[in-house]
């Protein structure tokens, strides 16, 4: 019951409307990096940095995963539009290429 209590606490840690012209970084580290750790190496959620499984996918990967959700990790559909989406995605891919 404690365990369900603390993945119900981080994850409505990750929810969260992020602001209408946040960066792709700022938007990272208000709804990621409390799962998938401040320099994408992973933690609750998998490693997102380089080398990792989610560097080897297409950016449609990442799109639908952010949008859908997958597994644990909840959908963030209502608090992403298509332009914060598309920053996101080029910050992950900026710290994954270095």
């Amino acid at each position: 019951m404690m365990v369900l209590a603390l993945v119900g606490l981080l994850v409505s840690a990750c929810v969260g409307r992020p602001a209408e012209d946040a960066t792709g970084e700022e938007i990272y580290l208000q709804l990621c990096s409390n799962c998938h750790g401040d320099d994408l190496e992973g933690g609750i959620g998998p490693p997102l940095g380089g080398g990792s499984f989610a560097s080897t996918q297409p950016d449609e990967f990442l799109r639908v995963t952010i949008i859908e959700g997958r597994g644990r990790m909840p959908s963030f559909a209502s608090s992403l539009d298509d332009p914060q989406l598309d920053r996101l995605i080029s910050y992950i891919r900026e710290v994954q290429h270095g």
